[in-house]
């Protein structure tokens, strides 16, 4: 996002601040999409624009968690896209750690947060198809709409939605996850965004075909992981190498 398009965010922000007799540090540099900043020591004011409606329900997913794995829900202002959440400290994501304490973490934290829900979320087969329609021209477009197909989409399960390294922060209550976009569907649809990551890992066969593992050993369908994998890998414009990685993953 332009910075200057964080303006009108950061003119909400600092009106519920004042309203709600919050103060305001600097906003965090690596939010970029939203206007997210320290609120005294122990909270964070987060306003959301409009456009991104997958954060829609942000505030409600981080209210049915409950802190259980995720930061807690404060306060918040549906109408302004506000919410006033804890504030992870020292706040260190899995990026820095080795890769197989941050699969166990990751995997400990999923099955904590995928749990049954309804509305007001979203289910996530109202929404795939459309994403795919716009990424048409992509490669993996033509497989990812077989697949899709193919799967008989679960929708009775909270998603975190966009789960991996960078949303889960070190706390002094453990790592904690952050920034949902939840919706409803079925939890391998949630590993795929952690296959790719952290920035700037590239991804690598053996790295994730030991990630995929975890994650089966702890009960999740190997083969549906696969495939959503490469669906969201299609809208979610894999280059040519990572497409070519996830086209070999069924083949496995």
């Amino acid at each position: 996002m332009n910075p200057a398009d964080l303006v009108p965010l950061e003119t909400v922000a600092r009106e519920v601040a004042i309203e709600w007799g919050l103060e305001l540090g600097e906003p965090f540099a690596l939010a970029r999409y939203s206007y997210v900043a320290p609120a005294g020591e122990d909270a964070v004011l987060k306003v959301t624009p409009a456009e991104d409606d997958e954060s829609d329900d942000e505030g409600e997913a981080l209210e049915l968690w409950d802190g259980d794995c995720a930061v807690r829900l404060l306060r918040r202002d549906g109408a302004r896209r506000a919410l006033l959440i804890e504030r992870a400290r020292p706040a260190d994501d899995l990026s820095a750690l080795d890769d197989e304490a941050a699969t166990a973490i990751t995997v400990a934290i999923g099955l904590r947060l995928w749990r049954p829900a309804a509305e007001p979320f979203r289910w996530i087969g109202d929404h795939v198809p459309s994403w795919l329609d716009n990424a048409e021209g992509h490669e993996l477009v033509p497989l990812a709409r077989e697949l899709y197909a193919s799967l008989e989409v679960g929708r009775a399960t909270l998603l975190h939605g966009d789960f991996h390294h960078h949303n889960v922060l070190r706390s002094e209550r453990g790592f904690l996850a952050i920034d949902p976009k939840p919706m409803l569907g079925e939890p391998e649809y949630d590993v795929a965004s952690f296959l790719w990551n952290p920035i700037p890992y590239r991804m690598r066969r053996d790295v994730t075909e030991r990630r995929l593992a975890a994650f089966a050993a702890a009960g999740l369908d190997e083969g549906r992981m696969r495939k959503w994998a490469v669906i969201r890998g299609a809208y979610l414009g894999a280059d040519e190498d990572e497409s070519e990685l996830l086209v070999s993953l069924l083949l496995s």
